[in-house]
């Protein structure tokens, strides 16, 4: 039950690693009118949700394998490869700080040795950090599985994209809820599809997500980073 209990906390979208500041470009397609209503929003977070597992997702797996084997090596190598392909500043800056916040959290809360080393290379320079690698160091450590850490990455995508439609439309909490619910069906799927991939074979073909991400740079009003 603790092993439950603790897995729950740390999937909980309240989670201070500063995930309500972005809104994984749901604030340029809102601007741009790619996202009008619940329909297209929902729309938009299957497509946010299959992009994050075919690119995070695998990086996650590899990391969650490599602290399982104690090959902090692999972890560095997963590392690297998410940040060379996720294309945009802003993106980026999202991975890189949402990972950060992450690692130093879990310090605070408990020891994570291969966690702590991570940080150090981060703050080094040595690493860039990404969020779902430290969420499969973290999660790892605490006894989760390679699924369960898959899950709860996917889950807390679509709720962070859900939480900025909150803020940012007109939309009830039923309505997001009913989304997110939906959502959740593709998960199975969405890991046995890249269960198996290599790094190098991570990729994501998603134009209108990267054109979005591009656009939100140059938007004189902004409430969210990216």
């Amino acid at each position: 039950m603790t092993h439950l209990a603790r897995l729950l906390q740390f999937s909980d979208s309240t989670l201070p690693v500063g995930a309500f500041a972005f809104s994984n470009g749901l604030e340029s397609a809102l601007q741009t009118g790619v996202v009008t209503d619940p329909a297209s929003l929902r729309e938009f977070v299957e497509l946010a949700v299959r992009q994050a597992a075919r690119m995070d997702g695998v990086a996650l797996l590899h990391a969650s394998r490599a602290m399982r084997a104690g090959d902090y090596g692999a972890i560095r190598a997963a590392d690297a490869a998410l940040w060379s392909r996720r294309v945009g500043e802003e993106q980026q800056m999202m991975l890189a700080r949402m990972g950060k916040k992450l690692a130093e959290l879990a310090l605070k809360i408990s020891d994570f040795p291969m966690l702590e080393r991570w940080l150090g290379d981060i703050r080094a320079g040595a690493t860039p950090g990404c969020f779902p690698v430290g969420q499969a160091i973290a999660l790892a450590h605490m006894g989760a599985d390679e699924a369960e850490t898959f899950v709860m990455h996917q889950y807390g995508v679509a709720s962070m994209i859900l939480s900025a439609a909150v803020r940012l439309m007109r939309i009830d909490h039923l309505d997001t809820q009913r989304i997110l619910f939906t959502t959740q069906q593709r998960v199975q799927e969405d890991y046995e599809a890249v269960r198996d991939l290599s790094l190098d074979e991570m990729s994501v073909f998603a134009p209108v997500f990267d054109v979005l991400v591009a656009h939100h740079t140059t938007t004189h009003v902004r409430l969210f980073m990216n």
